[in-house]
């Protein structure tokens, strides 16, 4: 299976109703995750102590980004390990670390993607509960990932590396931002470029030559800096609720934003974290939403680099800019009214003391 383990348990049920209707259960399973999702993002907005708009203008960019995005958006199983992220992010701010931890463990092994999360996420839970707390929800995320993987690892130790192997070996993709940009210079005549159709376990559409493989490295290198940048961020402020979400945030776009293979799909991880933050990062990601839907009837043109490249280099320098403005909002200090907190002295608005 080109997935890891985790990917099961939303690949599984929807065969209980047949292989002629196995397409139609599964649609429906994913937009019950992402009705779920929605139902998370507004509670966490109403933790934050977000206003009226915010909070339905949060909900509504959410609630509507399956129509930018497409089809897709039900198409693969990316609104699951979504909607465990942002769990996770739901009980950290509650103040249950462990069952928190425990649901990133599970996010990890459906997609790996949340692994970027678990530093931001342990940093949190050390300055705030403690070391002892700290430590017992990385258990839990070690353990919870353990449970799922491990089985697989003494059924089939070749076919779970392949499923690992596949993602992790795949080369740069047409649609990553190194990609787009030789696809570009190959319109302008600045480059060669040459294309690639993968049909092992990982099916792509790759650039191959020298150049397109150092490029595939410096992604992998600069989306290990950008993580890291937003955990330096992260560690040097406060820990307030807004600045985990942003760090949050801040961590998938910049994984995303360098990453060697870029589906529109996997806009779905990032939505609702972007749901939480502030309407520049709605508008950027609404913008790529926008732009991955133009192309995404015409990908024979993307792959042959034909003029709807453009249109990909620029959702990917919006992804870009995505994480340098999360990262902007993680860096600043936020000013005294900017997420109002009620006094400790007094019962909070529309609450009866």
């Amino acid at each position: 299976m080109e997935y890891p383990p985790g990917a099961l348990p939303v690949f599984l049920p929807p065969a209980a109703f047949g292989s002629e209707h196995y397409n139609a259960a599964f649609k429906a399973l994913m937009a019950l995750c992402g009705a779920a999702t929605i139902v998370l993002v507004a509670l966490l907005l109403v933790r934050l102590r977000a206003g009226a708009l915010r909070l339905w203008s949060a909900v509504l960019l959410l609630a509507l980004s399956p129509i930018a995005l497409g089809p897709i958006s039900l198409n693969t199983y990316d609104a699951w390990p979504a909607l465990l992220t942002v769990g996770a992010l739901a009980l950290l701010l509650a103040d249950l670390p462990v069952a928190a931890l425990a649901l990133l463990g599970l996010a990890f092994a459906a997609k790996v993607y949340p692994v970027v999360l678990l530093l931001p996420a342990l940093v949190f839970v050390w300055r705030t509960a403690g070391r002892v707390a700290a430590l017992g929800a990385l258990g839990a995320f070690t353990g919870v990932a353990a449970v799922v993987v491990v089985p697989f690892l003494a059924l089939s130790p070749h076919g779970l590396a392949e499923s690992f192997r596949a993602q992790a070996s795949r080369s740069l993709q047409v649609e990553s931002l190194g990609g787009s940009l030789l696809g570009v210079a190959d319109r302008v005549g600045w480059y060669s470029a040459t294309v690639v159709h993968r049909t092992g376990h990982a099916i792509s559409y790759d650039l191959a030559g020298s150049l397109p493989r150092g490029l595939a490295a410096a992604s992998s290198v600069a989306q290990v800096v950008a993580v890291l940048a937003v955990v330096w961020l992260y560690v040097r402020g406060r820990d307030e609720p807004q600045r985990l979400v942003t760090s949050f945030a801040a961590a998938v776009a910049g994984f995303l934003a360098f990453t060697r293979f870029f589906s529109p799909q996997y806009l779905v991880w990032l939505i609702p974290l972007v749901a939480l933050l502030g309407l520049a990062e709605w508008l950027l990601v609404g913008a790529a939403l926008v732009l991955a839907q133009v192309w995404f009837f015409h990908y024979r043109d993307v792959f042959s680099l034909g003029g709807y490249i453009w249109l990909v280099l620029l959702r990917d320098a919006l992804a870009v800019a995505l994480f340098a403005v999360a990262l902007f909002r993680l860096r600043r200090r936020p000013t005294e009214d900017e997420y109002s907190v009620p006094l400790e002295d007094k019962a909070p608005v529309g609450i009866p003391s």
